[in-house]
């Protein structure tokens, strides 16, 4: 059967199809299932309640500041990691003493687990023995008595999470976006040196336009991967303070497991679908856009 043709590529496949199934296909049927039933922790019996899990959700006031400071969380993080991606692309693509330990140093980030990283930066940012309000207590930035509270303040708080998830990201866009500026032609821009482009000029009308496919695709995986992401602000901040930082996959995860309504649980987990489908659609079709202009 394998020596057939057309056995071979369903072969190939299965056992990535195999994996696919077990590790997000049957968690995801088991979490629209307890969404639609009357769950909890411990519980022996399965009571069907239809939508109700779904609108006990959308008129939960945390639910809704849930959802605004996942957007806020995913964009401006993103907005900042694709600015300081394509800035060290550019910088690490010209050859310089000392490159290769550059880019080791900047990868760093995304290959150490990203839990020890959270647990780093929340003693940077502790209330008492932060280093950075050190650092400004002694630039006479601020009094002694008066630094910041990081993590206990809303808007710090929510500022805080957003550059650390930011600093973990950032190596990730950057060698996706190292390997699509190497790709491109080295006559293209010389071309246009000749013609009297500037730097700007040419990062703007021609590196920029194309890369935008691999842009797009560094977007889709960020934008993934911080929608769904909760560690970063499950150390540092835990949703506080008062719910402020709170984003849908840690409120999903504090109601579901620490506050043992699997059912609610799961129907917030369940409102992320859409809205990465949505998500992901918009951007490949963006993508497709520019790989066909």
């Amino acid at each position: 059967m394998i020596r057939r043709q057309r056995w071979l590529g369903p072969v190939m496949f299965m056992p990535a199809i195999l994996y696919i199934a077990a590790l997000v296909g049957l968690p995801f049927v088991m979490a629209f299932f307890y969404s639609v039933g009357d769950v909890k922790v411990g519980s022996v019996g399965y009571h069907f309640v239809g939508l109700r899990n779904f609108i006990s959700v959308l008129h939960n006031p945390t639910f809704q500041i849930a959802v605004r400071n996942s957007f806020i969380f995913t964009i401006t993080s993103q907005i900042l990691v694709l600015v300081g991606s394509t800035t060290l692309a550019l910088a690490l693509k010209e050859a310089f003493p000392g490159r290769r330990f550059l880019r080791f140093i900047i990868l760093l980030p995304w290959v150490a687990p990203v839990s020890i990283g959270s647990i780093g930066w929340k003693w940077i940012l502790d209330s008492l023995y932060s280093v950075i309000s050190w650092v400004l207590v002694r630039m006479h930035l601020v009094k002694a008595f008066d630094t910041p509270v990081w993590l206990g303040e809303p808007k710090l708080a929510m500022m805080s999470v957003i550059l650390v998830h930011t600093w973990h990201m950032l190596p990730f866009a950057t060698v996706i976006l190292l390997a699509g500026l190497t790709a491109i032609p080295k006559d293209i821009p010389e071309a246009a040196s000749v013609d009297g482009a500037g730097f700007f000029r040419t990062l703007f009308q021609i590196t920029i336009p194309m890369m935008l496919p691999i842009i797009n695709v560094a977007v889709l995986f960020g934008m993934i991967f911080t929608f769904t992401d909760m560690t970063v602000i499950y150390i540092l901040t835990r949703g506080g303070p008062y719910d402020t930082t709170q984003v849908i996959p840690s409120l999903a995860f504090f109601t579901g497991i620490l506050g043992s309504d699997l059912a609610e649980g799961a129907a917030i987990s369940i409102f992320l679908v859409p809205l990465l489908v949505v998500v992901a659609y918009m951007v490949l079709r963006s993508a497709h856009r520019a790989e066909v202009t």
